[in-house]
């Protein structure tokens, strides 16, 4: 019995011995927790515990980013948007290639803002109420392509724009002034969205466009009375919705040889000059809804490749047989598949079924009841 009890014992003895053995339990530190994982419940129980001072306190090496207490840091996306921010954080990674900061309270962008973020490309300041921004502030943004900028108290466009942007937003702000080269230098600018400014015609300097190469342009819910001159020749879009534009001159439209879309919808227009439309023989899209139009404009028939036209909501009282097709076989390239002109005082049964003979299906054309 005494042999089998010391046979025990020293079993004992060596699990113990073997347990003691093992590499003391060592916790991470709160940033290890952190880039590990972005979810909001765990991050935010972990930004409590170590401000609290019950995390484990580590030091880290200077070649790990930081993320800005408050943010969300993944893939190179740093997410500080509705954290009510009266500045732009400190302690942005250097790798970072989308920056969020929209939805906060910011006044001001200084000279520092965005030191060394060489690798960002997109940056969202949308919803804010910045009104001053430093010359400087994004000179150290080389590679930025997208700036979201809409939704602050900006009176002028921001200077010394990176030469690599693409696009920029700076719509409802309060910008009533463009200056001659003010987008001077970007000659990679694709798209510019700067409606609901309280801008009129005579606020875009000569030259304010120079040097663009534009796809797209909006200048919507503005105070513009005509189409403003001098716009990039190279459009294929452009939005002037919204407007207290009164007529289509001859000359307005020369020079957008190249556009595809042409927004004019809700402005005042009763007139457009015969052959203002011929400058543009590509044109896809011509919105002219909620006007004071009283015919179809002329010279659609031209059109080759027209194929949605927006006349709802004006007081045209006739359409004639010839207003949209031209009366050729072949010459129209493009079928229509949308023309609009319900709520106007013209009776459908009063026009001609040889009217819309262009049109690729009966349905595409919309009449309805006039109420006005």
């Amino acid at each position: 019995m005494l042999p089998h009890c010391s046979l025990l014992l020293l079993l004992c003895v060596a699990r113990l011995l073997s347990t003691t053995s093992a590499l003391p339990f060592e916790q991470k530190g709160f940033w290890d927790f952190a880039m590990d994982s972005l979810d909001s419940g765990g991050l935010m129980t972990m930004m409590r515990d170590e401000e609290e001072g019950s995390a484990v306190e580590e030091i880290l090496p200077p070649d790990i980013s930081m993320c800005p207490f408050g943010c969300h840091c993944r893939l190179r996306v740093v997410q500080c948007s509705d954290l009510g921010l009266t500045e732009v954080p400190q302690n942005i990674p250097r790798d970072t290639k989308f920056l969020d900061l929209q939805n906060n309270h910011i006044t001001e962008l200084k000279e520092n803002d965005f030191k060394g973020l060489t690798n960002l490309y997109g940056l969202s300041l949308r919803n804010n109420l910045i009104s001053k921004v430093h010359p400087r502030t994004f000179v150290p943004l080389k590679h930025m392509q997208k700036l979201y900028f809409s939704k602050n108290l900006l009176t002028t466009v921001p200077k010394n724009l990176p030469a690599s942007l693409v696009e920029i937003r700076i719509h409802e702000n309060r910008i009533k002034k463009v200056a001659a080269g003010a987008f001077a230098g970007l000659g990679n600018m694709n798209c510019i969205e700067m409606g609901a400014n309280p801008i009129h015609n005579s606020g875009f300097e000569p030259g304010a466009f120079k040097g663009l190469k534009l796809n797209y342009l909006r200048i919507s819910d503005a105070k513009l009375t005509g189409v403003p001159k001098d716009l990039p020749d190279s459009l294929h879009e452009l939005h002037l919705d919204h407007n207290q534009i009164q007529a289509v001159e001859l000359e307005d439209l020369s020079r957008y040889k190249n556009l595809f879309r042409l927004g004019l919808g809700y402005n005042h227009i009763r007139n457009i000059e015969n052959g203002s439309l011929s400058f543009l023989p590509r044109l896809r899209e011509l919105h002219l809804d909620n006007n004071r139009l009283t015919h179809v404009p002329k010279g659609l028939p031209n059109m080759k490749y027209l194929h949605v036209v927006y006349l709802h909501s004006n007081n045209i009282a006739q359409v004639g047989m010839d207003d949209f097709c031209p009366r050729g076989f072949g010459m129209k390239r493009t079928f229509y598949n949308g023309i609009s002109l319900f709520d106007n005082p013209v009776n459908y049964w009063e026009v001609q079924p040889a009217t819309f003979r262009c049109v690729s299906d009966r349905l595409a054309v919309q009449f309805g009841n006039y109420k006005k």
